[in-house]
């Protein structure tokens, strides 16, 4: 029987050096080019920002995820379903397929680099699923068999998991940008599984642990640095990137366009984004302090009948200025150096209770952001406020940090059951997506989750 031809677990695929690195490669590719939204490439900030308290949508662009309604039927948390494990698949085919393959011509450190990166891409994508779902299936093995009826693990249990994949591969990846031919901020290294180590520790409560792999990241001045100039923030290989996605400029309809630039960016300057009718919430705007320059960086006012609306300008490339071939200057960015003073921050007020320190770090982003600096001598209580509104206007609109954020710090219930379009509240059961409902008929051992 020959073999197939879409899958990348043949023992061809993993010969030698250029075809296991291809194999990896195509897993970010898939990843970040899909032709429709997916997990990797705008879904997941485009939903979350629904979720959340971040966007306004026009009346004639109402849907579930907006007003906090989803059912099991969902469509669209299928789709983030689906997307999330496939790149678990295509991280388990590399891990697997770099295990098995007995060629000398695929040397030792190439496997080692490889498998270490599969590992922090199988690491992130979980930490979204329970984050969405709950507890959900901990997929290992590329083993189709050995998956379909799988019953779902404890959301504890899939943390020990993220944590172990992501202490190995900040053992295995190299402590610069190495892994990526042209030296680009496009393959995770030692830092980025660092970085996302601070992230799932703080989320875990370990704040300890949180401080400590924040300030290892931080302290790697040589390699990162906060951009001055806001609009150099999302540009392709800046110092402040972490970890960015290269997409193709080929891909049809986005072109040089993020997936995120253009889905969620107006037509063009002045002119509303009457394709998607989103808006930045108007409770948003208002948490800039005057002068943030975040807010006239990163938010474009439109003025339509009198009125500004505000809508997100971060990537500066969108559905009106994309170009198919057209030159790309921004990457998709999904780690960057700011998050990581605020896990800082957050972290020692928590744990350690270092408030001088934790003012110290909020300052650093002030600062950057054009704003007076915060007071020695905030109470416990003031800087916790003070870090869950940095986070907000540092964060909007990416990644899905707020609709996190809201979940995890016991807030979503008081913030998002009183906005007028959210009501009647349908319940807290909607601060966990709906198992999807063509997954559960497909294997009778997954569990919807409650109030669906």
């Amino acid at each position: 029987m020959p073999d197939p031809i879409n899958t990348i677990t043949t023992a061809k695929v993993f010969d030698n050096d250029n075809q296991a690195n291809s194999a990896m490669a195509g897993t970010y590719s898939q990843l970040i080019n899909e032709l429709s939204l997916g997990f990797g490439n705008g879904v997941t900030t485009t939903f979350c920002s629904q979720s959340a308290d971040e966007l306004n949508i026009s009346a004639a662009n109402l849907n579930a995820l907006y007003t906090n309604k989803l059912t099991s039927a969902d469509l669209g948390t299928a789709i983030l379903w689906t997307t999330a494990y496939k790149n678990i698949y295509n991280a388990n085919a590399v891990i697997e397929g770099i295990a098995a393959s007995t060629s000398l011509k695929l040397h030792k450190e190439v496997r080692t680099k490889l498998t270490a990166e599969a590992k922090f891409m199988r690491a992130y994508t979980y930490f979204y699923l329970v984050n969405f779902f709950g507890d959900v299936p901990l997929v290992l093995t590329d083993d189709f068999n050995k998956t379909i009826k799988m019953s779902r693990t404890p959301k504890a249990e899939v943390y020990t998991q993220v944590i172990k994949d992501l202490q190995d591969a900040k053992s295995d990846l190299a402590a610069d940008f190495s892994g990526s031919k042209t030296g680009e901020r496009i393959r995770p290294n030692k830092w980025a599984a660092t970085a996302m180590l601070a992230r799932v520790y703080l989320f875990m409560g370990d704040y300890s642990n949180a401080a400590a792999a924040a300030t290892e990241v931080i302290n790697q001045n040589g390699l990162f640095e906060l951009r001055a100039d806001l609009n150099e923030v999302f540009l392709m290989n800046n110092k402040e990137a972490i970890w960015q996605m290269q997409h193709s400029n080929l891909t049809l309809v986005r072109g040089n366009a993020t997936a995120e630039g253009y889905a969620i960016k107006p037509y063009q300057s002045g002119v509303a984004n009457e394709y998607f009718g989103v808006r930045i919430a108007d409770d948003l705007v208002q948490k800039f302090e005057n002068n943030d320059k975040r807010k006239s960086s990163w938010l474009m006012p439109v003025t339509k009948a009198g009125e500004i609306n505000y809508f997100v300008h971060k990537y500066k490339i969108g559905i009106g200025n994309s170009s198919i071939g057209g030159p790309i200057t921004e990457y998709y960015t999904i780690l960057r150096l700011a998050e990581q003073y605020l896990i800082r921050a957050e972290a020692l007020t928590l744990g350690s209770q270092q408030l001088g320190l934790a003012i110290a770090d909020l300052n650093v982003i002030r600062r950057r952001a054009g704003i007076d600096e915060l007071p020695a001598g905030l109470s416990k209580e003031a800087v916790v406020l003070a870090i869950e509104k940095e986070r907000r206007t540092e964060f909007f609109s990416e990644w899905g940090h707020r609709w996190l954020d809201l979940k995890r710090t016991g807030k979503a219930h008081d913030v998002l059951s009183v906005i007028p379009v959210k009501q009647p509240w349908a319940g807290d059961h909607q601060l966990l997506y709906p198992i999807p409902l063509t997954e559960i008929r497909t294997n009778n051992k997954l569990i919807q989750n409650p109030g669906y």
